[in-house]
Formats: structure tokens, C-alpha cells, sequence
């Protein structure tokens, strides 16, 4: 499996690197079955990131026909009070500290990502992974309708008003989509790929690695309509 993960101006920075461990410790696990590399819409540069500035290096162009996984990351930024909007002039020119994680989410759409993630779920070899509101980006851009996802708590209610099936879960695996919350369950997200895709064998190793045990259940939909309580 290859892994392609997604940087944009203003992206989450464990939202990358959490999952981009995982993944790379599950490649040496497995002799080489797993390989992940940065990328981003406008091929090889440095990306700034929204937490203070920090930047990561895509070293090659989001390919959406290459077979494997496309992970995408959500931003980092101001969340902002209840009413709270940004001046006129929020999102013109480059990143800047703390502005609005809707803003940053506004400019990468305004990108060609969401024609190459388009592509990316049209192709039957490809399964789209999101870290916390990088399913948001997909949902803007109108690409989850009837879809189950999840987001950053957050997020939820935004996630829904686009006609997404919202799911209050740390995982949540619709098939060609599997999408995780918070920024932590990055870590949750690549350790349930290891073992969909390369088996519970390596995503163990990778977790006693790691220190950390995969956190929740994986939602699927499937099974019984659980009762109300």
C-alpha cells in the first residue's frame, strides 16, 4: 500500500505526522509492503503549517491514479466564539498566525485539491483516509454526500449540514472512505489501515511499538439499528 499524505497551507500538524508514523513504522514491519510519502496539489514545496508557522516538505504532486491511500489532514487555526466571522480580507494573501480554521479550510478548496480528490474517489484503487476536519474539506467541496464520516466534535454539526451521514466515532470506515476526529486519533486511523489492509499482525507490532493502544470501536454500517437508550 501506498500512502500519499496531503499537505495544504495551514494544515494540522499531527494530523500529518501522527499517521504518517504509523504508516512508515508499519512499511519496516512489513518489509517493505507499506511506503508514505508528503505531497501536495501543486506538486514539490514547503507547506507552512497553522501551528506557529512549522512547515513540512511535499516532495511530489497528489496523484489520485496511483492505487493505494490519499490522507488527507484538517487545519489548525481559530476555532472562533459563537457569531465570531473574519474581517473581509480574512484569507487573502499568504498563511497567517491563528486565522480561522474555516478560512484555511475556504483557500484549500480554492486550490485544484478538490478536482484531484474528485478523481481520487472515482478510482475503485484508491481509499481516501481524512484526520479531523479533513473530511470538512471533502464535505465542502461537495464530494460525501450520503456518505458516514466523522470530523472534530467540533465539526460534527457543520459535517452534517452538508448531507453527510455525521457519525460521533474515532474511526469510521464507509468503505473506499475511512475517516477519523480529533487530531489524536491520526494515530487511531493509520493503526486500523495497518491492519485492514496489511493485518492485525503488523498494526499490533506497530502499537507495542508506539506505546499506544487503538482507541474506540471502528464504525461501520452494519449490523443491527442499535435501540434507543
Amino acid at each position: 500500500m501506498h500512502a500519499q499524505i496531503v499537505l495544504f497551507d495551514g494544515f494540522d500538524p499531527l494530523d500529518v505526522i501522527a499517521p504518517y508514523e504509523v504508516l512508515y513504522a508499519g512499511g519496516t514491519a512489513s518489509a517493505g509492503a507499506v511506503s508514505v510519502e508528503l505531497v501536495s496539489a501543486e506538486g514539490p514545496r514547503e507547506v507552512v503549517g497553522g501551528t506557529g508557522g512549522l512547515a513540512l516538505r511535499a516532495t511530489a504532486a497528489l496523484d489520485p491514479g496511483r492505487a493505494g491511500l490519499i490522507l488527507v489532514p484538517g487545519a489548525s487555526g481559530r476555532v472562533g466564539e459563537p457569531g465570531e466571522v473574519p474581517d473581509h480580507d480574512a484569507g487573502a494573501g499568504e498563511w497567517q498566525q491563528d486565522e480561522f480554521i474555516p478560512v484555511l479550510l475556504g483557500r484549500a478548496l480554492a486550490t485544484e485539491l478538490p478536482a484531484l480528490l474528485k478523481a481520487a474517489l472515482d478510482n475503485p484503487e484508491v481509499t481516501v483516509g481524512t484526520v479531523c476536519g479533513g473530511s470538512l474539506v471533502l464535505a465542502m467541496a461537495g464530494l460525501l454526500e450520503g456518505r458516514h464520516a466523522t470530523t472534530h466534535h467540533l465539526g460534527l454539526d457543520m459535517l452534517d449540514a452538508t448531507g453527510v451521514h455525521a457519525v460521533s466515532a474515532r474511526v469510521v470506515d464507509d468503505g473506499d472512505l475511512v475517516t477519523g476526529a480529533g487530531v489524536t486519533s491520526g494515530l487511531d486511523l493509520g493503526l486500523y489501515l495497518l491492519e485492514r489492509e496489511v493485518g492485525p499482525r503488523i498494526a499490533h507490532a506497530v502499537e507495542e511499538l508506539f506505546a499506544h493502544e487503538r482507541r474506540g470501536t471502528v464504525w461501520r454500517n452494519k449490523g443491527p439499528e442499535p435501540a434507543g437508550f
